[in-house]
């Protein structure tokens, strides 16, 4: 099934590169994709080799087009959650390991909310966001409604919820919703390029540093002190926290091991 639906690439580095595949269908989310994306969530989350990962799409026209209707209109709905991921067994799902969405084409309601999930989006300059629910009276209710207005600018994020209109890659891009903007081409070795820069850095200080930051928006100062110092705390028990300076006073690369 995973194999089908969902394709998971071990690359050197340390980066696993997930890849939604049922382009015939615009890889709309039913309940087998959905499944098989929360198996790759956990695999790489289980996998100490893997740093960073990468969810692409097989479609060069649609990253992903959300639901899939015909699952619904068959009464499988509420299959396209699982328990531990919510929508398409990953917009809820636990990940401590950072995730970087490689876009081309258009990236609207659900296919959306995926991007948003990610921690870092890289996407084509011919790509579109956008969340037209309301359009259809339905709700962005994977998390875009309150993770798009922490990714731009409150203002235009209620615009684009109200209106359901996308916004192009250029103005995805002035608004800091995309982290970098490539020709179509290109997108999957920009990804890879960014991760890179993420993997040659000590694991665990990435995972810790990432999930925090992922938290600090839901927290007021004094709990985000309180998290900080947990985390460092957790930080000084690895083999890790000490071969940083290590390397660095003994003018070499650091070796990392992630323990």
């Amino acid at each position: 099934m995973m194999a089908d639906v969902v394709l998971y690439e071990k690359r050197e580095g340390g980066i696993a590169v997930v890849t939604l595949n049922r382009p015939e269908k615009r890889n709309a989310v039913n309940p087998e994709l959905a499944a098989a994306l929360e198996a790759a969530v956990k695999r790489s989350e289980a996998d100490a080799d893997i740093r960073v990962v990468i969810l692409t799409s097989s479609n060069d026209k649609v990253f992903c087009a959300g639901a899939d209707l015909a699952a619904v209109s068959e009464g499988r709905g509420a299959l396209i959650s699982t328990a531990d991921g919510g929508f398409a067994g990953f917009v809820a799902a636990r990940r401590r390991k950072p995730w970087i969405a490689a876009v081309r084409g258009a990236a609207v309601a659900g296919g959306c909310e995926l991007c948003l999930a990610c921690d870092m989006i890289v996407a084509a300059d011919d790509c579109r966001f956008g969340l037209p629910e309301v359009k259809r009276g339905l709700m962005a209710a994977a998390g875009g409604l309150s993770r798009l207005p922490r990714a731009i600018p409150r203002h235009v994020a209620l615009e684009m919820i109200a209106t359901g209109d996308p916004i192009d890659a250029a103005r995805a891009y002035a608004l800091g919703l995309i982290n970098r903007m490539v020709a179509p081409d290109q997108v999957l070795e920009e990804a890879l390029s960014l991760a890179r820069q993420i993997a040659v850095n000590a694991p665990l200080a990435v995972q810790e540093s990432v999930t925090l930051a992922r938290e600090a928006a839901y927290l007021d100062e004094a709990e985000a002190d309180c998290a900080t110092n947990a985390a460092m705390a957790r930080l000084r028990q690895t083999e890790d926290f000490r071969e940083g300076p290590r390397a660095f006073v003994e003018k070499r690369p650091a070796v990392w091991t992630g323990r």
